[in-house]
């Protein structure tokens, strides 16, 4: 059993053991037990459930790293108490780490108290970076990937494509989840756009995405912030209009993000988070810009980043970037963190004191 101060206590014959362990992984101290039946229709229930899905992969692996086996595993409850079972665990290839998950809806009879309209059938989880353990030196890697535009690239994201195309040619791409969080998030969104490049739109829950760029965001001042994201739009628009005119290749890039746009992925974001902080000002600028009447340009400047182009105008290829897309529910968490550390946690999102702003950004 797990006793509040973090310790596991087994009896093994006439010997006790006990193991130290992070309270955060034991889901009846730290996971969403208020949620004791799921109403399917509301946001922040379905929210709260993927997040716990996720966490799910984190302890899975933690699990395999730790050696807790049977009665001391602790992941199981993260799915279990939903009425979720394991399908499938998503190993890399090149460290054998457990990243990800694919989880089935399976409920009791006397589980719904209210419409089924919303429920999935899968859940297809990605965790993030673990600084614990053996996996940390491949997750670098992966991070450095996302930051070189490269993810898709890797075999990693290779396994968690084939799964969701399995998941989709087996079952169907109606209620179908994607769920992860930070380099997890990263992996559920390439994964989202791969499938919605060719008709696919599945439901996507992406916590604390990474947007790589300057913090912008951070700025205080309102005006500053404004005027670095207008000088930016303006030049990003500028050098796309000419890459137009001397025939550079960004017409490609400009078709996909058109036809992404009908996909609507649910992104969770900290302002005091700077890995994905930026999407607030991305989203925001953008309605400000049509404010202003400066919409045209921004709709050319929103399909691009700046280091592109610069490389385009260079002769050289340059991957699109994965922060890209043309439309999202954001979720804001307005709860003020008392550090880096809960900012950009996973934890945050199924607090039931927790208070958001949420907004549809849909690009036309």
């Amino acid at each position: 059993m797990a006793t509040g101060n973090g310790i596991l206590t087994t009896t093994k014959g006439e010997e006790e053991q006990s193991i130290l362990i992070s309270e955060r992984e034991i889901f009846d101290l730290c996971g969403p037990v208020h949620l004791t039946a799921i109403d399917w229709e509301n946001v922040a229930h379905r929210r709260s459930v993927a997040a716990s899905l996720v966490q799910g992969v984190y302890i899975l692996e933690r699990d395999k790293q730790e050696k807790r086996q049977g009665n001391q595993a602790l992941a199981p409850p993260w799915w279990k108490h939903f009425q979720f079972e394991l399908y499938r665990v998503l190993v890399d290839d090149v460290d054998s780490c457990i990243f990800g998950a694919i989880y089935k809806f399976t409920p009791s009879k006397s589980y719904f108290g209210g419409s089924k309209d919303k429920s999935q059938q899968f859940v297809i989880a990605f965790r993030g970076t673990l600084t614990k353990g053996d996996a940390f030196t491949r997750d670098l890697q992966l991070d450095v990937h996302i930051i070189r535009n490269g993810l898709h690239r890797t075999s990693r994201f290779e396994t968690a494509i084939q799964a969701v195309r399995h998941v989709v040619a087996t079952f169907g791409s109606s209620n179908i989840w994607l769920a992860g969080h930070s380099l997890g998030a990263a992996m559920a969104m390439q994964a989202g756009k791969t499938m919605a490049k060719t008709g696919v739109f599945l439901d996507a829950f992406l916590f604390n995405p990474p947007f790589l760029s300057a913090p912008i965001e951070r700025i205080k001042d309102k005006k500053v912030k404004h005027g670095i994201r207008f000088a930016t739009s303006v030049i990003t628009a500028g050098l796309a209009f000419a890459a137009k005119a001397k025939n550079v290749n960004t017409r490609s890039g400009e078709d996909t993000f058109v036809a992404l746009s009908a996909w609507t992925p649910c992104l969770y974001v900290s302002p005091s988070d700077p890995i994905c902080a930026e999407y607030i000002g991305y989203f925001e600028h953008r309605e400000n810009m049509d404010t202003m009447g400066a919409g045209v340009i921004e709709k050319v400047a929103t399909q691009h980043s700046l280091g592109g182009l610069v490389l385009n105008f260079m002769g050289k290829e340059c991957d699109e970037p994965l922060h890209l897309i043309p439309s999202a529910n954001l979720t804001v968490n307005l709860t003020p963190p008392t550090d880096f550390k809960e900012a950009h946690g996973i934890h945050q999102w199924w607090k039931p004191d927790l208070l958001v702003e949420s907004k549809k950004h849909q690009f036309t």
